[in-house]
């Protein structure tokens, strides 16, 4: 059975039965991460977008672990041109992997990384990630607000753990998280990006209390905590 480890943020650790896998991996300059880049040495690192709270220490992780990044192309394409090991994927696609299938989805959200000068380096589109693996499917929706396509989402596959912003201001908030939820219909759900900064502090208990209504079982999971699903 896999399970799930939350690192703070939006950065989770995924072990399969014969893989680990990384998502997000934003530690330094992370009030609230508990591990450091040198802490974690995944298989594969899984990157939903190029901002710095999700791309993260990722370029280091990968070059220093030898993981596979996956991510959406242009993104893919510039980790490969900073040294790493990279499989490029764009959304609506989906490839098998020697742990399981991993499928993008949109994320209404942006993508880009701080150049250094004061501008951006664009890296495309952003997306969320569905995993399966041992049978069961998890969906990381990265950062985006609240979307129609939650519901297609959810009527294709069988989703057995999502793991949603609830932050509000960058992404969804709670309100519209417990809606992604109806439309998703997943069995179970952990609240995600809030309460890293001042900004997006937000009330996992009132996503909970909502969440539940919809029929999920939701966990609230503290950092460093892990869940099996």
């Amino acid at each position: 059975m896999p399970k799930v480890q939350f690192l703070s943020h939006s950065s989770f650790l995924v072990e399969t039965d014969s893989k680990t896998l990384l998502i997000d991996p934003f530690f330094t300059g992370n009030p609230k991460a508990q591990v450091k880049p040198g802490d974690i040495k995944p298989d594969y690192l899984l990157l939903t977008h190029g901002h710095g709270d999700h791309l993260g220490d990722g370029l280091k992780i990968a070059k220093d672990s030898g993981a596979t990044v996956i991510a959406p192309n242009e993104l893919a394409v510039y980790c490969a041109n900073q040294g790493c090991n990279v499989h490029p994927m764009h959304l609506g696609g989906a490839h098998d992997f020697d742990f399981g299938r991993v499928k993008l989805t949109i994320a209404h959200h942006g993508s880009a990384i701080e150049s250094g000068d004061g501008g951006w380096i664009y890296t495309g589109n952003p997306c969320g990630f569905l995993i399966t693996s041992e049978g069961k499917t998890l969906y990381h929706a990265g950062d985006t607000g609240l979307f129609m396509d939650m519901k297609l989402i959810g009527e294709l596959d069988a989703i057995d753990l999502a793991l949603l912003p609830i932050g509000d201001n960058f992404t969804m908030g709670v309100d519209d998280a417990i809606k992604a939820v109806e439309f998703l219909k997943p069995k179970q759900v952990v609240p995600m990006h809030y309460d890293t900064f001042d900004l997006i502090a937000a009330d996992p208990k009132k996503f909970a209390d909502g969440a539940g209504k919809q029929g999920a079982k939701v966990t609230i999971l503290g950092i460093g905590d892990t869940l099996e699903y």
